[in-house]
């Protein structure tokens, strides 16, 4: 499932508004995490979002500071967005390093699969916020060595204990 490009622009400093008309099929499958390509001239970037519907029946998405950045998008500007159905499993795409380690622990692979499911992206986030692959890996690893553990705050799961 997917939209038509349509043109956007920003809400505030870090949301969009998605017109209803792109985004009930959405939500009459009941589908709350989307995919997104939005572009602006040249540039155009590909990531996974949820839907909010506020309290005024309108539907708005985050678009942080940083993929505003990457696009060259200002207050003002106009730019497509098109929405996917999310197919990922986790609702972000799970970073290769994460993947082996939590492949290569069942253990900790089934407690991490038991977390909710925004518990998982924030740890999933995580890993993929540190560019350099090994680091990504030890953090992994401590990761599951906690989780075995019986540590589930966010705040701990990356320390060494």
């Amino acid at each position: 499932m997917k939209s038509i490009p349509f043109e956007v622009t920003l809400a505030d400093q870090y949301s969009i508004i998605i017109p209803e008309k792109y985004v009930q099929p959405f939500l009459d499958k009941h589908l709350s995490r989307v995919k997104i390509k939005a572009s602006h001239n040249e540039h155009s970037i590909d990531y996974h979002a949820a839907l909010k519907k506020e309290k005024t029946g309108l539907i708005r998405t985050y678009f942080s500071k940083a993929k505003q950045k990457e696009l060259g998008i200002y207050i003002n500007d106009y730019f497509t967005v098109q929405l996917f159905e999310d197919q990922s499993k986790y609702g972000v795409e799970m970073p290769e390093s994460l993947d082996a380690v939590l492949l290569s622990d069942y253990e900790a692979f089934k407690i991490f699969e038991s977390l909710t499911p925004g518990k998982q992206r924030s740890i999933i986030y995580t890993i993929k916020r540190l560019k350099n692959v090994q680091k990504q890996v030890d953090k992994s690893i401590i990761m599951t060595d906690n989780l075995k553990r019986g540590i589930t705050d966010l705040k701990l799961l990356f320390k060494i204990n």
